[in-house]
């Protein structure tokens, strides 16, 4: 067996590793780059390998830099099977359907102002392109193993990151190769904690926050009480980006179970994200995969998702009405790093004013508006305006969808190793390199383990 590294592999974004086994070749994800103009204009590049020679496509969750370019890999030839887990296959659609929309509005409004002799742009995909995608989704209960084709086979084990987010095992040539997905945190809620893997003969972990220690949950959720207490305090309205699928759904579960103590009943809560709302429906019909906490919340508190004084904007005119509401909004919008979606049109109506608090709830990648503003940016550019930040700016990183050095360690010392070792291989992907670094060296102190940095077209025999 061996693994070639394509995409997260020295960054964050666009997951995608492909294993050759038992004469034929998977891949682990196939997701968007995200950051920057330039690192997002790599998207529409030609696949580091041959799509219609790919046999099968392993996905470990539905989060857009893990899924983002799958129908482009259909659109380019792959014809084989995808697998997911059941919950990661219902929001599927709902997550690539938003991403080809953009596409699409994108390469509109370019066509529509582009000068005479400009090649027209086109979309990365479209909407159909994704209906094809998803006719080719196979989903996966957790913890079953199962034969994807002659000498593989695959289990998906809980990974505590999103709803339907898993780990994957893989089993082809006598060896067993674990890929982490993204890993949450243990306690996070509504989300079961990531399983334990008993053995391995190589890992891919990921390692986003492999150089820090995230804050104590419990201070983090009074910090965002403070937060919203001096808010309403200065009369001002608070935006927080957040990702439709993990951070919105548990701001919501906060606000439940806060809701008298944070005095929430005089706000008007809004998720303005039509994307958001319907994952909300996923999140619904699969309560099953909830822990016990968010149990006990649904049956004792304000349902999470039926808050009385939540709205759901689905229209860009109700959302567009929001930033009339002076004081007294909590805008729940897209997306988690402000690098597109509804909170720009938020951002650039409100950052100007200082009674304006902005919280960041998720990693914001370099080269975003989210990254900018978290390092103190004074000016930033949205829809082609100069916008001057005056807006109190509140990182919390304690509600971080990913572990951190500490879980992400406990996590890999839990596996044993084949062959007699202690602990498996080892090699990071999904990290900047401070990050990855940082990680590789408390690992070798703590286990004894050189673990791999891996780089675009590294390769590793399992």
């Amino acid at each position: 067996m061996r693994v070639h590294f394509h995409g997260a592999a020295g960054e964050v974004t666009g997951s995608l590793h492909e294993v050759e086994a038992a004469g034929g070749r998977l891949l682990l994800d196939c997701g968007m780059i995200q950051g920057s103009p330039e690192a997002e204009r790599r998207n529409s590049e030609p696949f580091p390998f041959e799509p219609a020679a790919i046999d099968a496509l392993v996905i470990s969750h539905a989060h857009i830099d893990h899924i983002g370019r799958v129908p482009l890999l259909v659109k380019r030839g792959f014809a084989g099977p995808i697998y997911a887990q059941q919950a990661t296959a219902d929001l599927m659609p709902i997550m690539l359907l938003d991403a080809a929309s953009i596409s699409e509005g994108d390469a509109e409004r370019f066509n529509r102002h582009r000068r005479a002799g400009e090649p027209e742009h086109q979309p990365l995909y479209t909407r159909d392109d994704v209906h094809a995608a998803m006719a080719r989704v196979q989903p996966l209960p957790y913890d079953t193993r199962t034969t994807i084709q002659p000498g593989v086979e695959i289990a998906f084990r809980e990974a505590g990151h999103i709803l339907g987010s898993a780990s994957v095992e893989i089993w082809a040539d006598g060896r067993k190769l674990v890929f982490s997905g993204d890993l949450g945190p243990k306690g996070t809620p509504i989300l079961r904690d990531p399983a334990n893997i008993d053995r391995a003969d190589l890992v891919l972990m990921e390692s986003t926050y492999g150089d820090r220690l995230h804050r104590d949950r419990a201070e983090t959720i009074r910090e965002l009480g403070d937060i919203l207490d001096a808010a309403w305090k200065e009369g001002g309205n608070v935006l927080i980006p957040a990702f439709a699928v993990g951070r919105s759904q548990e701001l919501l579960y906060w606000f439940a179970r806060h809701w008298d103590e944070w005095g929430l009943s005089r706000w008007r809560i809004f998720l303005d994200s039509p994307m958001a709302a319907k994952v909300v429906g996923v999140y619904d019909r699969h309560a099953e995969l909830f822990d016990e906490d968010a149990r006990r919340v649904w049956q004792d508190k304000p349902n999470p998702f039926r808050l009385p004084n939540l709205h759901f904007t689905q229209a860009r005119d109700e959302s567009m009405a929001i930033n009339r509401i002076e004081r007294g909004a909590i805008v729940i919008a897209g997306s988690g790093m402000a690098n597109a979606g509804r909170i720009l049109h938020h951002f650039r109506h409100r950052l100007d004013r200082r009674q304006t608090h902005v919280v960041f709830v998720g990693y914001q990648a370099e080269g975003t508006l989210g990254r900018r503003l978290v390092d103190g940016a004074k000016w930033v550019r949205i829809h082609g305006f100069d916008v001057r930040v005056s807006a109190q700016r509140h990182t919390v990183g304690g509600l971080s969808a990913h572990t951190d050095q500490r879980g992400l360690m406990a996590w890999y010392g839990a596996i044993a190793g084949g062959d007699g070792v202690a602990h498996p291989p080892l090699a990071l992907v999904h990290g900047e390199d401070k990050a990855r670094e940082a990680l590789a060296g408390e690992i070798g102190e703590h286990f004894a383990v050189q673990a791999t940095l891996a780089r675009p077209g590294m390769t590793l025999e399992v």
